[in-house]
C-alpha cells in the first residue's frame, strides 16, 4: 500500500481538548469521496513525543531513536496493568508472559491521541475481552509515539504499524499451533486503518477484524488499499457512530468499508451527544469533549455486546437510516438481520452492507427491546 496523502487536518481522535481557542479555518483536498475541498479546523500542533524523530534531531549527527510499536500481552484481572511485553524473535518472552498459540488472539489497536497516553476506555475493553473469552491472549498494541503527533503525520504512520502487527503475527505462525484465522484485530478511529493495513500486509487471511468508528479525514473516498476494507480480513465488520459533518469534515469515515456495516442512530447522531452540545463546543472551543463522546460510543457498543450477552442488540439491512426509521426495513429474511458489535457475524455473499438500530443512551444500549427481536424470531420461523 502506499502512504495516504498528507493534507491539513484537524485532531479528531477520541481527544480530550482543554479548551483551546476556537480553531482558525482551512482547506483540504482529499477529504470527501470525490476529493471536493473541505473547510476544516486546524488545531495547533502537538509538541513530539519523548523519543520521536525531530528535524533537530536527524540533522544534528547523533543517530536518531525511531520510536517503537510495543504488543503488550494482558494478564488476566489486571486489565490496566502495562502488561508482558511480546517481542518479535524472542520466544522465551512468549512462555514468560503466558501466551496459548492454540486460543484466540485478539489485538486493540488505539487511535491517534492529543495526550500521549492511553484512553480510559481501553481497559475497559481488555477486561471485556478477558471475561468473555477467559482463555484468549489479549494484546494491546501500544503505537503512542506514532500516534502523538499531527494528525497528518499519524495517519501516514499507520502504514508502519500495520506492517509491524503483521512482522508479529508472520512470526507467530512458525509455530504450527498458531492459526490466522484465531485472529481478531479492533481497531478503534485510526486503529482501525491500522488493522487494514496489517491485514494487508501478513502472509494468510486473518480472521477478523472490527473498525470501530474508522477515522474518515484523509481516508473517505480513497482506494481500498489505502484504507480499512473487505478484503483485509475473512471478516470486517464496522460500526460508525460519529459520520456527522462538522466544519465540512466527518471525524468516522461515512462510506461502507466493511463485509458488514452498522450504523447506530443513522451513525450521524448518538443518544446522550446532544446537537445543540456541539454547536456549544465550537463557540467555546471545547469540540474535542462531544467528538468524544459520539466517536467513543462505538467502542462502548462493542464493550457492551461483551459485558451483556442478554441484551443483544440487532441491526437491519436497509439502503438508508431515512427507511430504516420509518420501519420499512424491519426484516430479518434472508439474512438482512445481524447482531453487533462481537456479535456480528458474516453472512453469505455479503459486502459493504449497510445495517441501521436504534439504540439507548447509555449502557445496556439495546433499543427498541422486545418488538425487534419478536420480529426477528417471527420471521426466522415463517
Amino acid at each position: 500500500r502506499e502512504a495516504a496523502r498528507p493534507g491539513r487536518l484537524p485532531g479528531s481522535v477520541g481527544a480530550r481538548c482543554v479548551r483551546p481557542q476556537v480553531p482558525r479555518v482551512g482547506r483540504v483536498r482529499g477529504a470527501g469521496a470525490r476529493g471536493a475541498p473541505r473547510r476544516v479546523p486546524n488545531f495547533p500542533p502537538l509538541s513530539p513525543p519523548a523519543g520521536a524523530t525531530t528535524p533537530a534531531a536527524a540533522g544534528s549527527g547523533a543517530a536518531p531513536r525511531a520510536p517503537r510499536v510495543r504488543f503488550n500481552l494482558r494478564a488476566a484481572g489486571d486489565a490496566e496493568a502495562e502488561g508482558c511485553e511480546l517481542a518479535v524473535g524472542q520466544r522465551g518472552r512468549l512462555q514468560r508472559c503466558g501466551f496459548n498459540a492454540t486460543a484466540k488472539t485478539f489485538l486493540i489497536i488505539h487511535g491517534w491521541t492529543m495526550s500521549g497516553m492511553f484512553e480510559t476506555w481501553l481497559g475497559s475493553l481488555v477486561s471485556a475481552l478477558q471475561e468473555r473469552e477467559k482463555e484468549a491472549n489479549v494484546v494491546v498494541v501500544d503505537w503512542l509515539p506514532l500516534a502523538h503527533q499531527l494528525y497528518t503525520d499519524a495517519v501516514n504512520n499507520t502504514q508502519v504499524v500495520g506492517k509491524s502487527i503483521a512482522q508479529l503475527l508472520n512470526w507467530l505462525q512458525e509455530n504450527p499451533l498458531f492459526q490466522l484465522q484465531n485472529v481478531h484485530l479492533i481497531g478503534y478511529s485510526l486503529g482501525a486503518h491500522v488493522a487494514g493495513f496489517a491485514g494487508n500486509h501478513v502472509q494468510g487471511t486473518i480472521g477478523r477484524i472490527t473498525g470501530l468508528d474508522p477515522a474518515g479525514p484523509m481516508f473517505e473516498g480513497v482506494d481500498p488499499s489505502k484504507r480499512l476494507s473487505p478484503d483485509d480480513a475473512g471478516f470486517v465488520d464496522v460500526l460508525h457512530t460519529y459520520t456527522r459533518e462538522t466544519l465540512g469534515v466527518s471525524i468516522g469515515i461515512q462510506m461502507p468499508v466493511g463485509h458488514v456495516d452498522i450504523y447506530p442512530n443513522g451513525g450521524d447522531f448518538q443518544p446522550g451527544c446532544g446537537l445543540s452540545d456541539v454547536l456549544g463546543a465550537i463557540a467555546y472551543g471545547t469540540i474535542g469533549e462531544v467528538v468524544k463522546c459520539e466517536h467513543e460510543r462505538s467502542v462502548h457498543l462493542f464493550v457492551d455486546s461483551l459485558v451483556n450477552p442478554d441484551k443483544q442488540s440487532f441491526a437491519f439491512q436497509c439502503t438508508d437510516s431515512g427507511r430504516f426509521k420509518k420501519g420499512i426495513c424491519l426484516s430479518c429474511r434472508k439474512n438482512r438481520c445481524n447482531g453487533i458489535g462481537y456479535n456480528a457475524r458474516r453472512t453469505k455473499n455479503k459486502r459493504n452492507s449497510k445495517m441501521y438500530l436504534k439504540t439507548r443512551a447509555d449502557m445496556p444500549f439495546k433499543g427498541m427491546l422486545s418488538l425487534l427481536k419478536s420480529i426477528q424470531i417471527r420471521d426466522r420461523l415463517i
